[in-house]
């Protein structure tokens, strides 16, 4: 469906295309419609789904039917997300697609100067996108009025669950009006998410647009393991070996993620490390550098990865699997957007297979693992083989064992892999299916 045929106004059309976009996304065909109708909607949506254009645009036409021209502005839309970098991210949307609208909007989060958006707030703005406790910061300086929010998007409401701002959520719920449009979008819908939407959504309509934990299908998976004390060597092999020039890599803690950076610079890999202890000015330079290529691996934490969103990002490496098994679903959905292709690649040590395991387990299929010669001490693949043959593994007619010779790789996502698919260095790209561009 192309998004002409959703019921935009021209001016948020020309906004779209001025993007690129044409074609709707399937959260945002599903949401678009509900939220022009003004309806409370609990959505599930993983990231890459295009589900911020799927509450701007037709948040931004609400307020354009409903323009209230000569009065004070007062913040009539309110965006709740759990990171800085999510926030500036959905206010750049908010920009981008308001483009020809007279509606001023502001982001608010901590870890800067709070008297510039002291300032903004006071010449009075329609929108505000903002992280939690930086919001109430404000309520409690006064500077900012929340008594006319008409519509509050909670988004990404599971991750704001995960970091303990349910205690904040229900005091900005308190302070804004009852009768309002509310909007909850959620990667899941744990019995948390279910509890939130039944206290303070008004009979919702429950979407989903992508079945639940299940990895987006244009990304390929693949494990290599390998001894933890030679993660970074591998990784720095296959970085110069197979020539990525862009890589996003997890770690599980900040001093991993710093010291991993250090380290791939040794290697004279350009790289750069954001988390929750750098200054949002350094963490703002570091996305920056990467998205512009100046830098060549960007090594996150998760939470500070929240709020990346780039187009065409090629590799998403777990350097540390996550200890919670939906986390790697989260990762994973930072390559693979806007309908291109992306790899997932992931280095296991021994430790990590029982969180291996799990992740398999919520995916409901097992992810291909290759030994890469010379790595290949590790016995994650010798100990526990997969008496399936889904892989190839163990079923000679499918092609046998490709996976000792460090050839053959195949998507491990939802819609399963090949079997027997040969030799192939490097292994298939998944198909990105073509097409029009899509919002995100």
């Amino acid at each position: 469906m192309l998004f002409k045929d959703l019921g935009l106004t021209a001016e948020l059309l020309s906004a779209v295309e001025k993007q690129g976009y044409e074609e709707a996304t399937p959260i945002q065909q599903q949401a678009i419609p509900l939220v022009l109708e003004g309806k409370d909607v609990l959505a599930g949506a993983q990231t890459g789904t295009g589900k911020t254009a799927g509450f701007t645009l037709p948040v931004l036409q609400r307020l354009q039917l409903a323009n209230k021209e000569g009065q004070k502005r007062h913040p009539r839309v309110l965006v709740l997300t759990p990171t800085r970098e999510l926030a500036a991210q959905v206010h750049e949307s908010v920009r981008d697609y308001g483009r020809y609208l007279p509606f001023r909007s502001a982001v608010i989060f901590g870890g800067v100067s709070i008297n510039p958006q002291k300032q903004k707030l006071v010449k009075g703005v329609d929108i505000v996108v903002a992280t939690p406790g930086r919001l109430l910061d404000h309520v409690q300086q006064r500077s900012i009025d929340l008594s006319r929010v008409e519509i509050l998007i909670l988004d990404e409401a599971d991750r704001m669950l995960d970091m303990g701002f349910i205690r904040d959520i229900r005091k900005i719920l308190a302070i804004i009006p009852k009768q309002r449009q509310t909007l909850l979008f959620s990667a899941t819908f744990s019995k948390e998410i279910k509890s939130l939407a039944a206290e303070f959504l008004h009979q919702p309509v429950e979407i989903q647009a992508t079945p639940q934990n299940t990895a987006t299908e244009l990304v390929s998976q693949i494990v290599y393991p390998v001894d933890k004390q030679r993660k970074r060597e591998l990784l720095s092999h296959k970085i110069g070996e197979e020539n990525w020039q862009q890589v996003l890599v997890f770690t599980r803690t900040k001093h991993v993620a710093n010291k991993l950076a250090e380290q791939l610079g040794t290697d004279g890999i350009t790289s750069a490390a954001i988390h929750g202890n750098k200054s949002q000015g350094a963490r703002t330079k570091a996305l920056a550098d990467f998205k512009a290529g100046r830098v060549r691996v960007l090594v996150a934490t998760d939470i500070a990865a929240r709020g990346i969103d780039i187009d065409k990002l090629p590799h998403v490496v777990n350097f540390e699997l996550p200890n919670v098994a939906e986390d790697y679903v989260h990762r994973i959905g930072r390559t693979a957007r806007a309908g291109q292709a992306g790899h997932a690649i992931s280095l296991v040590c021994v430790d990590e297979i029982k969180l291996l395991r799990d992740i398999e387990k919520l995916l409901g299929s097992d992810i291909e693992k290759v030994n890469v010669p010379g790595y290949d001490v590790n016995p994650l693949i010798k100990a526990e083989p997969i008496q399936n043959g889904r892989n190839g593994r163990n079923n000679a007619g499918n092609g046998g064992n490709r996976n000792s010779n460090g050839r053959g790789r195949q998507r491990a996502s939802a819609g399963g892999g090949r079997p027997g698919a040969g030799n192939r260095s490097g292994g298939a790209r998944a198909h990105s299916g073509g097409g029009n561009r899509r919002a995100s």
